[in-house]
């Protein structure tokens, strides 16, 4: 299988393994690679189509001035102004993951809140979060996505205030390897809250050398943990990859 073929491919993986988790909202999110091989262009998932039976034929190919290269029809412009801006701005962004992922999210509704260290899946992003703590609306405009993509320079997730997150990575299995493991700590975060008992927080010196700890396998994770996400998906919907 080629690149291009091969990014398809698992870009309509985890837009369906996303789905089984919950992790979308009815046909809105959006989900993008960089074409393999290319710098002006970017596949996406098509507007308001659902996660749940997404084919790596039914994604759009769009290109910088967001016209479409391939494809039913071109993204929504929220979708096209938020992606490609961060694709542009941030080099480690090859793909971008956005979702309003349900703890994340409330995460992100909690007045100041940060992901805390109180879980080992926290650790994985130990100041790897940029928080864009104000809401604007809408991303409509080139400057609302260039906003998003500067807190994102030297990070690898965003969390928004009142709207969701972002991951990104060097390849799709990074970014949704983040995308997973950050919906799992803001759940038991959450649930702590829940308890209305102080949270127990690891101290920073053990954050930071675990966190470089889990840096050193970060690659192999990601990559199996797509692997057999694909694997699972092969026997039971294998329609994925047509």
């Amino acid at each position: 299988m080629d690149t291009r073929q091969q990014a398809r491919t698992d870009l309509a993986a985890v837009l369906r393994w996303s789905a089984r988790l919950e992790l979308h909202e009815g046909v809105d999110n959006h989900f993008s690679v960089m074409v393999p091989g290319t710098d002006d262009r970017f596949l996406i998932n098509p507007h308001r189509r659902h996660w749940r039976d997404m084919r790596a034929s039914d994604l759009v190919e769009v290109d910088a001035d967001g016209n479409l290269i391939a494809g039913a029809e071109p993204p929504e412009a929220t979708a096209f102004f938020i992606h490609w801006r961060i694709h542009v701005n941030c080099e480690h962004a090859r793909a971008i993951l956005h979702t309003h992922m349900p703890y994340a999210t409330t995460l992100s509704a909690i007045a100041g809140a940060r992901l805390e260290p109180i879980v080992q899946p926290a650790l994985k992003f130990h100041n790897q979060i940029a928080y864009d703590d104000q809401y604007n609306g809408l991303a409509l405009d080139a400057e609302e996505g260039d906003r998003l993509s500067m807190a994102l320079r030297d990070k690898r997730v965003a969390i928004l205030a009142n709207h969701g997150v972002i991951t990104t990575g060097p390849t799709i299995a990074h970014a949704f390897n983040d995308l997973y493991y950050l919906e799992r700590a803001a759940k038991f975060q959450i649930l702590a809250y829940s308890t209305g008992q102080p949270l127990q927080r690891i101290p920073q010196d053990v954050c930071a050398s675990t966190f470089e700890q889990m840096q050193a396998d970060r690659d192999d994770q990601a990559s199996r943990f797509l692997a057999e996400i694909k694997r699972i998906l092969d026997k039971e919907e294998p329609d994925y990859k047509d």
